[in-house]
């Protein structure tokens, strides 16, 4: 039984932080009453941080400058009230109280967007393959219909025959 606790997926959901709160109220008794499951607890955090360990990617070399630079930034700017910010403690969300404007001000020199001009071909490329694929479309559904009515008429030429 106890081996089937360990092996239920419950000890992977506590150290992923997936875990229901029962399930982690279970876990702590049961690794508290049981040396085992402490002992694959430990060993599963060591196995998740080897395999975490092995996957990590090392960042670029001036990203901890870039970083720096930006909290630098943050901290030494002027006029920064620190109580605009309000801790909503239920969440852990915090909200931006500061009533100044709900939009970031971008100054540009045009209203215009500049565009390379390989793409002046390809939107023109577009949209002559769209006026053709049009034209194709139209052909054919008429060509389509008139099929249709000619086997409409065919069909009643049978019957007429037939009869």
């Amino acid at each position: 039984m106890l081996q089937d606790y360990i092996e239920s997926g419950v000890l992977e959901a506590y150290v992923t932080g997936t875990a229901s709160e029962q399930e982690v109220k279970e876990l702590m008794y049961m690794k508290a009453k049981y040396p085992e499951v402490s002992i694959a607890l430990q060993q599963l955090e060591i196995d998740m941080e080897t395999i975490a360990k092995h996957m990590a990617v090392t960042p670029p070399a001036h990203t901890w400058n870039k970083i720096s630079n930006q909290i630098d930034e943050l901290i030494l700017r002027p006029g920064d009230d620190p109580q605009q910010f309000q801790g909503d403690r239920e969440d852990n969300n915090y909200k931006n109280f500061n009533t100044g404007s709900e939009y970031i001000e971008v100054e540009a020199e045009s209203n215009h967007i500049k565009v390379h001009k390989n793409w002046k071909w390809v939107f023109a490329a577009v949209f002559i393959l769209g006026k053709i694929f049009l034209a194709c479309a139209i052909y054919f559904y008429l060509e389509n219909r008139q099929a249709q009515q000619q086997i409409k008429q065919m069909q009643t030429e049978l019957q007429q025959l037939k009869h």
